[in-house]
């Protein structure tokens, strides 16, 4: 498994610390919920202060920070003053008004869903490793057998990301049940490749596949919203963004956009600066206007 981050990008806490919150015990759970709920309070506090606050005790702060990926509470303050600066700082240079197109909101509900969609995706790369990503990308061009294994929510990222490396002229397999993917997964070798997606990182029908595809020696790329979890412990490469937004009862589904965004920018990076990729666009783009212009 690849460490994570403990320094979050500009405007990146939020999400930093929704990435870590289900590997904390209870006790270090109330801290971060704190500072997701009121990061400027926690901004001004002092230990003793977040210790009365939360109810627990300055040991159990310091492994707070630390567990959350910050080198004590005074590198945690730094770093919410920094994104309660920058957010402050965005809202005055894009007269954000706060309108989110909800009822009771002047937005019409249409505008409101786009405009806070793009404005929670601007965070959303904080839990995302960039040297983790670049080895995914290079483990993929390593010419091996490429499969990808998802379900539930996952099933139509997956399933849309293999369709791209096909159209890029990258062999790659999807299966769409479950006895599929294991029984792919069980036929991968040393030099292949497995990206495994779940939201949760929890799903045992993926974490099945994935299990499998590590004991046979393949490079297992674990994308999911939380640095840890079960499919991060296992995966070779693992790829988090998104658990800022991942609610069942919200209506808009960021998280999965997120999830599209980050498998879209791995099938970038891996057919980027290749002849035979632009060849089989080509070819591609020609197939499909010849079905479209001959339907029958």
């Amino acid at each position: 498994m690849t460490p994570y981050k403990s320094e979050p990008p500009l405007g990146g806490s939020r999400a930093h610390i929704k990435s870590m919150f289900p590997s904390l015990v209870r006790s270090e759970q109330r801290v971060a919920q704190l500072c997701l709920d009121s990061p400027e309070t926690v901004a001004r506090m002092s230990v003793a202060d977040l210790v009365a606050q939360t109810g627990t005790s300055p040991a159990t702060i310091v492994r707070a920070c630390k567990n959350m990926g910050f080198d004590g509470f005074q590198h945690l303050r730094q770093v919410l003053l920094r994104d309660l600066g920058a957010a402050a700082r965005d809202g005055l240079e894009h007269g954000e008004t706060g309108a989110t197109g909800e009822p009771g909101s002047s937005e019409h509900l249409v505008t409101g869903i786009f405009s806070r969609a793009a404005h929670d995706i601007r965070g959303s790369l904080a839990s995302l490793d960039f040297a983790a990503f670049d080895a995914a990308v290079n483990a993929i061009r390593g010419g091996g057998r490429l499969v990808v294994v998802a379900n539930g929510a996952s099933l139509f990222p997956a399933q849309s990301l293999a369709l791209r490396f096909l159209a890029s002229g990258v062999s790659c397999e999807a299966p769409s049940d479950i006895v599929s993917q294991h029984i792919t997964a069980k036929l991968l070798s040393e030099g292949d490749a497995c990206i495994a997606i779940s939201d949760s990182g929890m799903n045992s029908f993926t974490i099945g596949s994935a299990r499998i595809a590590a004991e046979r020696k393949a490079t297992v790329i674990g994308v999911t919203s939380y640095a840890k979890s079960k499919l991060a412990d296992l995966a070779t490469h693992t790829l988090v963004a998104g658990a800022e937004f991942h609610s069942w009862n919200d209506q808009l589904p960021i998280g999965n956009i997120v999830q599209m965004l980050v498998l879209t920018a791995l099938h970038a990076a891996v057919t980027a600066d290749s002849l035979d990729v632009e060849r089989a666009r080509s070819a591609v783009f020609e197939e499909v206007l010849h079905m479209v212009e001959n339907p029958e």
